[in-house]
């Protein structure tokens, strides 16, 4: 029988660093959740991915249980890692932060293909080509 699902919650969450401070306990303490056991269970699944956010989708059900699936990284901290800035620009058409290669725009569209409703790879790269345009960030080649 399955369970019945009472809500979900939606979270961007440093890899491997989630604790029970805000924005994990409050959203979770509102739908009854053990907090330390996310948190256990996420720093656990990510910790390869430290230094990334990680959004994170929490199914909760009635009985106080969950699971939770996490997506990749959103391409504009891919695109600020790739780049080696710490932010976008605040002016993106005036002010330029940086650079990508198109190999390195062509690689985080691939990361980023299955959580993307771009239905070509070709498509994907377009879709983080205007991202990197957005934040001010160029793209050589």
């Amino acid at each position: 029988m399955a369970k019945k699902i009472t809500g979900y919650v939606k979270l961007q969450i440093p890899a491997g660093e989630a604790t029970p401070a805000p924005p994990v306990g409050p959203a979770l303490g509102q739908q009854g959740v053990n907090i330390m056991d996310f948190c256990k269970n996420f720093n656990a699944k990510t910790m390869s991915q430290k230094g990334l956010i990680i959004p994170v989708v929490i199914t909760v059900f009635a009985d106080r249980s969950y699971t939770f699936i996490t997506k990749t990284p959103p391409a504009s901290i891919l695109l600020l890692k790739a780049a080696g800035v710490a932010k976008g620009s605040g002016t993106p058409n005036k002010e330029k932060v940086g650079k990508v290669t198109k190999q390195q725009v062509e690689e985080i569209a691939k990361m980023k293909l299955p959580d993307l409703n771009a239905e070509s790879l070709e498509a994907a790269i377009q879709t983080v080509k205007g991202t990197a345009r957005s934040m001010g960030v160029d793209v050589a080649g």
